[in-house]
């Protein structure tokens, strides 16, 4: 069975590479954007081009679980590296495959730190804006009301302070 799905899976891998380094230069897009410009639109741009690759990504990862799972194996790196060791067992060429494996797990792991370095500079540029309009509406830094739940709650009403 791992004769015919190997080239399948070999294909899986270099696509799932692919969209990898896409996924990678959208996010270094965007640590570029928060530095330099601050532009909601681009940043919208390049989210909505994120969550492409990941839904891609998503489907990848449906795909080699079901190859995995025709082996009967879990998926996980262990069964990664033991649907290799079969490849390699039936005669087949793997280096290629394993190092595009190796290549991908080191691109998503640089995804991920990016991924949340841009959600911490988003989050702050966040704090600041609505701090900011909050002095404009005068809208106290304080919360001075509970709600049913206990928890704190700003005043409903604030006066403007500045009006541009």
């Amino acid at each position: 069975m791992i004769k015919k799905t190997y080239p399948i899976t070999e294909q899986l891998i270099l696509n799932a590479l692919k969209l990898a380094q896409q996924l990678h230069q959208e996010l270094s897009r965007e640590a570029d954007a928060l530095k330099k410009t601050q532009l909601a639109e681009l940043i919208n741009d390049i989210a909505a081009n994120k969550k492409q690759l990941v839904v891609q990504l998503g489907q990848f990862n449906t795909q080699i679980t079901q190859v995995l799972a025709t082996e009967k194996l879990p998926n996980d790196q262990e069964s990664i590296r033991e649907y290799f060791k079969r490849a390699e067992t039936v005669g087949l060429l793997t280096d290629e495959s394993i190092g595009n494996w190796a290549q991908l797990m080191l691109v998503c792991a640089e995804c991920r730190n990016l991924n949340e370095q841009n959600g911490a500079g988003i989050d702050l540029l966040s704090r600041h804006t609505k701090r900011s309009l909050d002095i404009l509406k005068g809208k106290p830094a304080f919360a001075n009301t509970y709600g049913a739940d206990g928890s704190t709650q700003s005043d409903r009403h604030s006066h403007t302070l500045i009006s541009v």
